[in-house]
């Protein structure tokens, strides 16, 4: 049986637009939710001075619930068309989803 799962995304704000192209490509039939995060990362890479003062960078979460199969194609794919682009993502088991 292949089960559903939340992948989480973070990733830098300049990739939005180019990320929410990648994502509606795919035939997820539960879509997926995009909003502002602030990111609090003990490394200084690519942070702006500002960043590392104030201990935060600002960045854009995805949300996709999917199943495994849909997971492993996201991933791979982010992988070949955002190798390098400092992209965060964590695949978590779905235990319950309904809609009220």
């Amino acid at each position: 049986m292949n089960k559903d799962c939340l992948v989480i995304i973070n990733a830098p704000s300049s990739l939005e637009e180019m990320l929410v192209d990648c994502l509606l490509t795919l035939e997820s039939e539960h879509g997926f939710n995009s909003f502002p995060v602030n990111v609090h990362h003990h490394e200084n890479k690519g942070l702006s001075l500002a960043e590392q003062v104030s201990g935060r960078q600002k960045q854009i979460c995805f949300q996709i619930h999917i199943d495994e199969d849909g997971a492993r194609l996201l991933l791979k794919r982010l992988q070949e068309e955002f190798s390098g682009a400092r992209i965060q993502y964590w695949v978590v088991p779905m235990l319950e989803s309904t809609e009220i």
